[in-house]
């Protein structure tokens, strides 16, 4: 029973930020669009430098291939919603530059 809740709990922030990320793309600056984009990807550079500073610990030479395919891993996963937001951002801006040119469109008809 406690699983089904934290996948509800999930799912629902989930779908927030889905939405908010929908409506901050439809704004007239794009720049709105790109914050929680923006946002992950710092996130996801911070966990790159927790984990660099945690292996520093190690003797020297001591970075090896494992502890890049960590910070690879954890880089990929973070940035998977950043992909996410991105191509919501985009597919916004398409619709919404579609839009301009077909008022345009309409106005020069009107002329």
């Amino acid at each position: 029973m406690n699983i089904w809740i934290s996948i509800i709990g999930f799912l629902i922030v989930a779908g927030g930020f889905i939405v908010l990320q929908a409506v901050l793309s439809r704004k007239k600056s794009k720049w709105f669009g790109l914050i929680l984009p923006g946002i992950f990807v710092i996130i996801s550079l911070v966990m790159v430098f927790i984990i660099l500073v945690r292996t520093s610990n190690m003797p020297a030479g001591e970075f090896d291939i494992q502890t890049f395919i960590q910070i690879a891993a954890h880089f990929i996963n973070v940035n998977i919603p950043t992909i996410i937001f991105l191509c919501i951002y985009f597919i916004c801006r398409r619709k919404r530059r579609k839009k301009k040119e077909l008022e345009k469109m309409n106005i020069q008809d009107l002329e």
